[in-house]
């Protein structure tokens, strides 16, 4: 029962062109092991985006999105500082976007978003169909949330123990990854490839890299 603002009007527009951006560039990005589970996630992103945006509970719907920027912004600097060849400073900051992301995933978004829409949203409007599906899909994100989780918490000990993140074994490419690597290391004229972040065990998911911070680079 609250008007729309046009700042949520416009974040809402951006948020939902970038998650359809995602959903269709899965199709013709590599192919890696998470592709069902990620592909799953947008179709769930966009429908509560869509859902929320519809049924005006665009407060809930802010939050969520602020959640999810929080950790994904980490993220991509550690992507950046991978592709710079500085490993250091991609460790730290995946270390930090593990931190933020479990923080804000399985601690703020439970126990106050869902908390919320479970329980306070149902006493403050009543039953209404709308509420179950929107509820449903909040449940399946969180679900989401555990495994993912799951695999950051074993990445960022990998981290810790041996001074680097090996492996991303969320992302491991699925389909042609030895011929590809192969390809790309006959075309390279050193060791260190990073390839976008895509190939071999040295630039899996843009921030796992076994090289060093170079003043060459």
């Amino acid at each position: 029962f609250q008007p729309l603002m046009p700042d949520l009007h416009y974040y809402y527009i951006v948020e939902l062109s970038f998650y359809w951006s995602l959903m269709f560039s899965q199709f013709i990005d590599v192919k890696r092991k998470d592709f069902g589970i990620m592909f799953t996630h947008h179709i769930v992103t966009v429908t509560l985006i869509t859902f929320s945006y519809v049924t005006n509970l665009t407060r809930v719907g802010t939050l969520i999105l602020c959640l999810h920027d929080a950790a994904d912004i980490v993220l991509e600097a550690a992507k950046m500082a991978n592709y710079c060849k500085c490993q250091k400073l991609s460790d730290l900051l995946f270390l930090t976007f593990a931190v933020v992301f479990i923080v804000s995933r399985l601690g703020i978004y439970p126990l106050w978003i869902l908390n919320t829409t479970l329980f306070e949203l149902y006493e403050a409007l009543g039953n209404f169909p709308a509420l179950w599906v929107f509820n449903v899909l909040l449940i399946v994100l969180q679900i989401l949330h555990c495994f993912w989780s799951y695999l950051i918490v074993k990445a960022a000990y990998k981290a810790i123990s041996k001074g680097k993140v090996a492996k991303d074994a969320r992302s491991d490419v699925e389909s042609s990854s030895d011929e590809e690597e192969t390809v790309t290391r006959s075309k390279a004229s050193h060791s260190a490839i990073t390839t976008n972040g895509t190939s071999g065990a040295n630039g899996t998911n843009g921030y796992l890299t076994g090289a060093t911070c170079s003043e060459e680079h």
